[in-house]
C-alpha cells in the first residue's frame, strides 16, 4: 500500500468518525427496543454484570445501567464514543456502574464467566454473527444471556438493488436462519423479533442531518456523505425487504443433551410419562396423539438423555387451532421422578420450544402451572384474547408467541380428539 493510499484510508476512517459523532446511537434501535430485549433476558441477579460490545456512545449502556441497575462494562475501539459516553454516565448520576474499556469485540481481555448478559446491538457485524456465537458463549456465567440485534432479510425474494448492496457489504440471513444457527452451535432461543421500522428512524434521521451539515471540503467527508445517503435512500425504497431483528439466546445446559424422539424410544416415554403422573393417563394420550395425522407434528416429541443414555425427561408438542388458525399445544411434558428439579425438565422444554420455532410455528399454548412456564416467555393467553373451550384459571391458561412480528390469532382454543375437551 502507498503512502497515498494509507493517506486515503487514514481520511476516510476520521471522515466517517467525525459524520457519526454526537449521534445518539450508531445503529437501528431504541430505548423500547432495548426493554423488550431485556425482558425477554428473564430474571436476573440483583447487580447484573453486562458486557456491552460496540457500545458507541453508550445509549444501551445507559439504560441498562439505570433501569436494571447493572454495572455494564462498555466496549468500543472509538475514545471518543468511550469519551461521550463517561461524560453522559457522569451527568446522570450512573460513573459508578458503567465502565467504559477501549477494547477489540474479536480479542477480549475479559476472563470466563464474567458476565451474566452479553449485549450487542447493531454491533455484531463486525465480527460476524457466527464468530460471536463461538467466541462470546466463554464470557458468560451459568445461566447467562446473549443478546443480539442483526440486520435481516424480511422477506424471500428482495429486489435486485437490496441484494446486490447486501451482498457486497454483509450478506445477509432471515431471523430463521439465524436461529437454526445459534441452536446448532449450542444455543437455546429465548425469543427474537423483528424490531419496528421506528427504530431505523432512530438511526437514519439524526445521521441524515449530520450528512447535510457536514464539510465535505474535508478529505474523506463527501464520500462518507455519500455512503450515508445510499443507504438511507435504500431503506427508503427497499425497507419492506429487509430489517433489524433482536435475538435472545442462552446456552444449552451440557448436564441434559436433547434430541427429537427416535421409534426405539416409544417404550421409555411411555414409561417416563406415566411415573412422572403417577398414572398412565398421559401416557396414553401421547400414545393417542402420535395415532393421530392431524395432530402430530414431525420433529416436535423432544427427549433429554440422562448420563447414561436413557430418556430422563420428554415434552411434546402438537397441532390445535386457536379461532380456526393453526397453533400448537406443548403438553405434556414429563420428567422422570428420580430426575426431577435437576433442570432436565427446563432442557427438554426449551428444546422442543426451539424445534417449533425452526419448523416455523408461530404460537404456542400451555395448561400448567403459572410459576413455571413464564421462565420460558408464557404469558396469560387471555391477554391475546385466547381462551380455552372449558373452565380454567386465568393464569393457568398461557401462550407464547415464537415470532413476534406478525398479529397473534384470538379465539377459542380447540384442541385434538385425544384431550377429550
Amino acid at each position: 500500500m502507498s503512502d497515498n493510499d494509507i493517506q486515503n484510508a487514514s481520511a476516510s476512517h476520521d471522515a466517517f468518525f467525525a459524520l457519526h459523532h454526537g449521534l445518539p446511537r450508531q445503529g437501528p434501535g431504541s430505548d423500547a427496543t432495548t426493554r423488550r430485549l431485556l425482558a425477554l433476558a428473564g430474571r436476573l441477579p440483583e447487580r447484573p454484570r453486562v458486557l456491552d460490545l460496540g457500545c458507541g456512545p453508550g445509549r444501551s449502556a445507559l439504560l441498562l445501567a439505570a433501569e436494571a441497575g447493572a454495572e455494564v462494562t462498555a466496549v468500543d475501539t472509538h475514545e471518543p464514543f468511550l469519551d461521550e459516553l463517561r461524560a453522559a454516565a457522569a451527568a446522570r448520576g450512573l460513573a459508578g456502574l458503567v465502565r467504559p474499556v477501549r477494547a477489540d469485540m474479536g480479542a477480549l481481555p475479559f476472563p470466563d464467566g464474567s458476565f451474566d448478559l452479553v449485549w450487542a446491538e447493531s454491533s455484531v457485524f463486525v465480527i460476524g454473527f457466527d464468530r460471536a456465537l463461538a467466541e462470546w458463549r466463554r464470557l458468560l456465567a451459568p445461566g447467562g444471556t446473549l443478546v443480539l440485534t442483526e440486520c435481516v432479510w424480511t422477506t424471500g425474494t428482495p429486489a435486485e438493488e437490496a441484494r446486490a448492496f447486501w451482498d457486497e457489504h454483509y450478506p445477509l440471513r432471515s431471523v430463521a436462519e439465524l436461529s437454526a444457527t445459534a441452536v446448532a452451535a449450542g444455543y437455546h432461543v429465548l425469543g427474537a423479533f423483528t424490531q419496528p421500522d421506528g427504530d431505523w428512524d432512530e438511526y437514519y434521521v439524526p445521521l441524515a442531518r449530520h450528512a447535510d451539515a457536514a464539510d465535505t471540503s474535508v478529505p474523506g467527508m463527501a464520500e462518507a456523505v455519500a455512503g450515508a445517503r445510499a443507504e438511507i435512500a435504500l431503506r427508503r425504497a427497499h425497507g419492506g425487504d429487509y430489517g433489524y431483528a433482536g435475538l435472545v439466546l442462552r446456552p444449552a445446559d451440557p448436564h441434559w443433551p436433547t434430541r427429537t424422539e427416535r421409534e426405539g424410544d416409544r417404550a421409555a416415554v411411555r414409561e417416563v410419562t406415566a411415573a412422572a403422573f403417577g398414572s398412565p393417563a398421559e401416557a396414553d394420550l401421547v400414545d393417542a396423539l402420535r395415532a393421530d395425522p392431524d395432530a402430530w407434528l414431525p420433529g416436535l416429541s423432544v427427549v433429554a438423555e440422562a448420563p447414561d443414555g436413557s430418556v430422563a425427561a420428554h415434552a411434546l408438542i402438537t397441532r390445535c387451532r386457536v379461532g380456526g388458525v393453526p397453533a400448537a399445544a406443548l403438553a405434556p411434558v414429563s420428567v422422570a421422578p428420580e430426575h426431577q428439579r435437576t433442570g432436565a425438565g427446563q432442557a427438554v422444554t426449551r428444546a422442543v420450544l426451539d424445534a417449533a420455532r425452526l419448523a416455523g410455528e408461530r404460537l404456542v399454548l400451555v395448561l400448567g402451572h403459572p410459576e413455571y412456564y413464564p421462565r420460558f416467555g408464557f404469558v396469560r393467553a387471555s391477554a391475546y384474547g385466547i381462551k380455552p373451550g372449558f373452565d380454567v384459571p386465568d393464569e393457568a391458561m398461557m401462550a407464547l408467541t415464537l415470532d413476534g412480528s406478525g398479529p397473534v390469532p384470538s379465539g377459542m382454543i380447540v384442541y385434538p380428539a385425544a384431550f377429550g375437551v
